[in-house]
């Protein structure tokens, strides 16, 4: 089997009891089958807590209060206080490690959703490098698995990160030429011409197609009005989501609030403040960049060649696009809230945030992507209008 796994994958150290949050609390822990046959089995009082608190017919953990019913008032695991880590299922034992399978490779990747796997991640400045290795575990075979695809996929995904990477270029730019360039590839294979794909590669990224690109770009550009109206539009997706904590939709309330409750003028000078200030257009310009690049590169490795189950290349560009501006969003609500300051440890809980109320419903995950392909204001040449604002 051949692995790729992020270069700082293996950096993680969970901190238990010191963390900010906690990954046993807000959604359904699902247990593997061989952790529910082995707990069935298992004898004394605590083979008894564990049968009476799990939830056999949908096979996971019961919750009290929305809390794993092994989480103790220390936010510490009784089970592997009590048993050791030997007898953590398969999810307990994995996160925030995640897998992504496909025949005969297996991707892995840190969760956004753990605050510590997040500081990782969006801390980490130097270009993500991706380590590629192999074991001896024998293949899975996939039935009709498209190799044909998928190779387009990953050699489309690792021209996608290149330029994400080319930290010379606004990283707005980066994101919609790889938008525009998931649109091309959409539509190549809705034809079933993925031959055409090649060429595109190939030319991607060169500086003839971006200068192209730039001027078509300036001649379709958004007016003030327009983007407050349709970055206020975008938010109504949080609302069409299943909600995993409860004090989400307010966050998400609070947040409108802040940035459109004094109307279009004050939205449009709380933008220019926050990119004078911290953004795009302050001295913080390269850090700030880094972040939403680490973002893209982290949706972008996740989520893009699983199109080869779904033939959702734009799809599941449009998810990394949104869910990267949403965030980027968010954290100017923030700044707003805060009275005009803003640092890491904040951008990094607001993108931990999204990442559990997003990734960890799978719910969640195919209506967020649902809604982005069917929804004019997500449309491609809409969100490049707002993207490249």
């Amino acid at each position: 089997m051949e692995y790729i796994i992020p270069h700082y994958f293996d950096r993680f150290r969970c901190v238990a009891a010191e963390c900010e949050d906690t990954c046993c609390a807000g959604w359904a822990i699902m247990i593997d089958e061989e952790s529910l046959e082995k707990y069935k089995n298992m004898e004394g009082s605590l083979g008894n807590r564990i049968r009476n608190s799990i939830d056999w017919e949908n096979g996971s953990f019961c919750q009290y209060e929305k809390r794993c019913a092994f989480l103790n008032e220390d936010n510490l695991c009784d089970l592997h206080m009590e048993a050791g880590e030997h007898m953590l299922c398969k999810t307990c034992k994995d996160y925030p490690r995640h897998m992504e399978e496909y025949e005969g490779l297996r991707e892995g990747s840190l969760s956004l959703s753990c605050i510590e796997a997040a500081k990782i991640i969006l801390g980490c400045k130097e270009k993500v490098q991706f380590h590629h290795f192999e074991d001896e575990v024998e293949d899975e075979e996939y039935e009709d698995f498209d190799f044909l695809l998928f190779t387009k996929l990953m050699d489309a995904r690792d021209k996608i990160i290149e330029v994400l990477q080319r930290r010379e270029i606004d990283i707005m730019m980066r994101m919609s030429l790889c938008l525009d360039l998931a649109q091309r590839m959409q539509d190549a294979l809705d034809k079933e011409e993925l031959f055409q794909i090649d060429e595109m590669l190939e030319q991607f990224g060169s500086m003839d197609e971006i200068l192209a690109f730039q001027k078509k770009a300036d001649g379709n550009l958004i007016g003030e009005n327009e983007y407050c109206q349709t970055v206020r539009k975008m938010f109504r997706i949080w609302g069409q989501l299943e909600v995993l904590k409860e004090d989400w939709p307010d966050d998400i309330k609070r947040a409108e609030k802040c940035l459109f409750g004094e109307g279009q003028s004050g939205f449009e000078k709380n933008h220019k403040a926050f990119h004078k200030t911290y953004g795009l257009k302050s001295g913080h310009n390269e850090e700030w960049s880094i972040w939403l690049e680490q973002l893209m590169v982290y949706f972008v490795f996740t989520y893009f060649c699983g199109a080869v189950y779904d033939d959702s290349i734009l799809g599941k560009m449009q998810m990394a696009v949104v869910a990267t501006f949403l965030i980027q969003e968010l954290t100017i609500a923030k700044w707003i809230e805060n009275g005009g300051s803003m640092d890491f440890n904040q951008f990094v809980d607001i993108a931990h945030r999204v990442s559990r109320e997003l990734e960890h419903s799978d719910v969640n995950l195919v209506r967020f992507e649902k809604i982005c392909k069917k929804t004019l204001i997500f449309q491609s040449q809409q969100l490049l209008r707002v993207v490249l604002y």
